[in-house]
């Protein structure tokens, strides 16, 4: 006689009063709940990790391809301003004192230097840190320290009014535009030295 089909005997019963079947499985305890929680919390964090790498290399990317708009029209566009640069560096990193900076851009002529700040979308915190930036240019590479420093700033998009209120600081306004880029300033704008 198969005995799990007796529904009253108690060798077929288990705790919670139902009967033993081919996949029975009894209850989870708590700390087999709590170790579930435990694996999904992480696998969670796991999934979040990567999308956050992922996220960061598309932002790192994209900040790239618009330096790389910006820089290859620059020269043009500040000569057109009668800033006549004779050369243009890229990502200049260093160390002054214990204080680490970096610049996207920096377009060299005689007497004037132009800092330019790349950023995908531009935000007033953004100008803001940038012109602090500014103002330490001097101390942090002595080798511009008797130049004209002027400050500009590229972007794709522009966040809350940022590139007026760059313009309004003295900082020219780049905005790239699908291949190329163009300063955005009026014509009679004069760009402020830092």
């Amino acid at each position: 006689m198969f005995m799990d089909n007796e529904p009253n005997n108690p060798e077929t019963m288990n705790q919670a009063n139902e009967p033993r079947g081919a996949f029975y499985n009894p209850p989870l305890t708590f700390n087999e709940v709590w170790q579930l929680f435990i694996d999904t919390d992480k696998k969670f964090q796991d999934t979040d990790k990567k999308i956050k790498e992922l996220s960061s290399l598309f932002t790192s990317q994209c900040g790239r391809l618009i330096e790389s708009l910006v820089e290859g029209d620059l020269v043009k566009l500040l000569r057109d301003r009668n800033i006549p640069v004779e050369k243009t560096l890229q990502r200049i990193k260093g160390n002054n004192q214990g204080t680490s900076y970096e610049f996207d851009i920096i377009a060299v002529n005689g007497n004037e230097i132009v800092i330019v700040e790349v950023k995908t979308t531009i935000r007033p915190d953004d100008v803001k840190l940038f012109t602090e930036k500014l103002r330490n240019a001097r101390v942090w590479m002595n080798e511009y320290k008797d130049k004209i420093i002027y400050g500009a700033v590229a972007y794709l998009t522009d966040d809350s009014g940022s590139g007026r209120m760059a313009e309004n600081l003295g900082l020219f306004v780049i905005k790239a535009t699908g291949s190329s880029a163009a300063i955005v300033n009026c014509e009679t704008f004069i760009p402020r030295g830092y």
